[in-house]
C-alpha cells in the first residue's frame, strides 16, 4: 500500500499523497540518528562533560537560532526556482556529515560546537520539505497529512531513545558507551540521505526573480499576525534540554531520563495524526490556542511537581503539545499563505528560532536563581500568545 486513508468525513475522503508518507520515512531514519543524541547530550554535556547549566542554556538557545538561521534563504530559494529535493537533501546530507563531529568530540566546546553546527541541516531542509508536503496535500487533508509525516518522524525519535537506553544499560553508563553510541547514530542518518536521493522530484512553479529582502513584502498580513502570537509565544519556549534536566534534578537517572524522552514520543506518534484531523475539522486556530493552552499547564506543573510521577505525567503532557506545534503550525501557515509557502515557513522558523535563543538564554539564568521560575515565565507568556492569537485573528481574511 503506497498511501494512507484519513478517516471517514464528510464529502468522502481524498488519499494521503505517497511522498508524505516517503518523506516521513527519510525524517523517521534522521530522527533515530539525531534523537540518539539528544536524549543524553544534556545529561552527556553537565553530568559527563561537566558544563553548566546556564552554558547549556546558551548552547541549546544556540543550538535553536542555528536549527533556523538558513530558514529564510532556504525557502526563498525553494520558491525562487520551484527546487525542493536538492535543497531538502543539501540540510538531511550536512546533518549526517556533521554527526562525525561527536567521534572525536573530547571537550565542552567541542562538544558544544557540534550541537550548534548539526543543527544548520535541519535549518535548510525544514521549509523546502514543508513546502512539498504543503503542495501534495490536499487543503481537506493538510492537517491529517502533517499529522502523519510528524507521526512518522517522531517514531524514529520514539526508537532514537529506546536504543540509547539499551546501550547504556547493557554497558553502563560510561563514557566509552556514550562514545559507541555516537558512532551507531551515524548510520540511521546516511540511510536517511540515500532514501532521500532515490525520490522523485516534486518542483513546484517557478517564480519570477525578487530580492532577497524583498521576499518578505509579498507574504500575506494573515501570516504576519500569526507570527506576531508565535513570537510571543517563543518568548517562554525553551529548550526541551531543561526538561530532562528537571527529571534529572528530579531524582531519575541518566538512563531512566531517556526512557521519559520515549514516553513523550511515543504520546507525540499517537496524538499527531488525531490532532491533525481534529484541525481539519474543527479549524486551526482553536487548535493552535489549545496547544498554548497545554503549554502553560505543563509549566507550571513542572514548576511544582513534587513526585516523579508528576513528572512521567507532564512528559506525556508535552508530547501532546508538541504534536500540535509541531505540524499544525506548518499546516496554518499553508492555508494562510497559499502561494510562497517555502518563503513563509522560513521566515516563521527564522523569527522564532531566533527567539528560541532568547528563552533559552532566560531559561538558563532563571534556572540558576530557581528552576521553578524558568517555568513560571513560560505559563506567563504562554498565556500572553492565546490573548493575541484571539485578537490577532490571523485566520481571517
Amino acid at each position: 500500500m503506497n498511501t494512507f486513508r484519513k478517516p471517514a468525513a464528510r464529502g468522502g475522503g481524498s488519499p494521503i499523497h505517497p511522498d508524505v508518507v516517503k518523506l516521513g520515512m527519510v525524517s523517521l531514519l534522521t530522527d533515530v540518528s539525531s534523537e540518539m543524541i539528544f536524549s543524553v547530550f544534556a545529561v552527556f554535556f553537565t553530568a559527563i562533560a561537566g558544563a553548566s547549566a546556564v552554558l547549556l542554556g546558551a548552547v541549546e538557545g544556540l543550538a535553536d537560532l542555528s536549527s533556523c538561521s538558513l530558514d529564510y534563504l532556504a525557502g526563498w530559494l525553494a520558491d525562487r526556482t520551484g527546487r525542493r529535493k536538492p535543497l531538502a537533501l543539501l540540510g538531511y546530507g550536512f546533518s549526517a556529515v556533521a554527526k562525525a563531529i561527536l567521534l572525536v568530540a573530547t571537550s565542552v566546546p567541542v562538544l558544544g560546537a557540534f550541537r550548534v553546527i548539526e543543527r544548520l541541516g535541519k535549518s535548510f531542509r525544514g521549509p523546502p520539505r514543508d513546502a512539498w508536503l504543503s503542495a501534495v496535500a490536499e487543503r481537506s487533508v493538510r492537517g491529517y497529512s502533517f499529522g502523519i509525516h510528524k507521526a512518522l518522524d517522531k517514531s524514529g525519535a520514539v526508537a532514537g531513545p529506546l536504543i540509547a537506553y539499551g546501550l547504556l544499560s547493557w554497558l553502563g553508563e560510561t563514557p566509552a558507551t556514550y562514545r559507541a553510541l555516537f558512532r551507531i547514530a551515524v548510520i540511521p542518518a546516511v540511510l536517511a540521505v540515500i532514501l532521500l536521493a532515490r525520490m522523485p522530484e516534486r518542483p513546484g512553479a517557478h517564480r519570477e526573480p525578487e530580492r532577497f529582502l524583498d521576499a518578505w513584502r509579498t507574504l500575506s498580513a494573515g501570516f504576519k499576525r500569526y507570527l506576531v502570537a508565535a513570537g510571543v509565544f517563543s518568548l517562554g519556549y525553551f529548550s526541551f534540554g531543561f526538561l530532562l534536566l528537571r527529571a534529572y534534578e528530579a531524582g531519575f537517572s541518566a538512563r531512566d531520563t531517556v526512557l521519559l524522552y520515549a514516553l513523550f514520543n511515543i504520546v507525540f506518534v499517537i496524538a499527531a495524526p488525531a490532532v491533525g484531523r481534529l484541525g481539519d475539522l474543527i479549524g486551526r486556530t482553536r487548535i493552535l490556542a489549545a496547544s498554548y493552552l497545554i503549554y502553560l499547564i505543563m509549566s507550571l506543573g513542572f514548576a511544582a511537581a513534587a513526585t516523579k510521577w508528576h513528572i512521567v505525567a507532564l512528559f506525556a503532557l508535552y508530547g501532546v503539545f508538541f504534536a500540535i506545534d509541531e505540524a499544525q503550525s506548518k499546516a496554518f501557515i499553508a492555508d494562510v499563505q497559499p502561494q510562497r509557502r517555502a518563503t513563509a515557513i522560513g521566515a516563521y522558523n527564522f523569527v522564532t528560532g531566533g527567539l528560541y535563543l532568547l528563552a533559552s538564554l532566560v531559561a538558563g539564568t532563571l534556572w540558576a536563581v530557581r528552576p521553578g521560575l524558568a517555568f513560571v515565565f513560560a505559563a506567563s507568556t504562554s498565556a500572553a500568545a492565546v490573548l493575541a492569537l484571539l485578537v490577532l485573528r490571523p485566520a481571517d481574511r
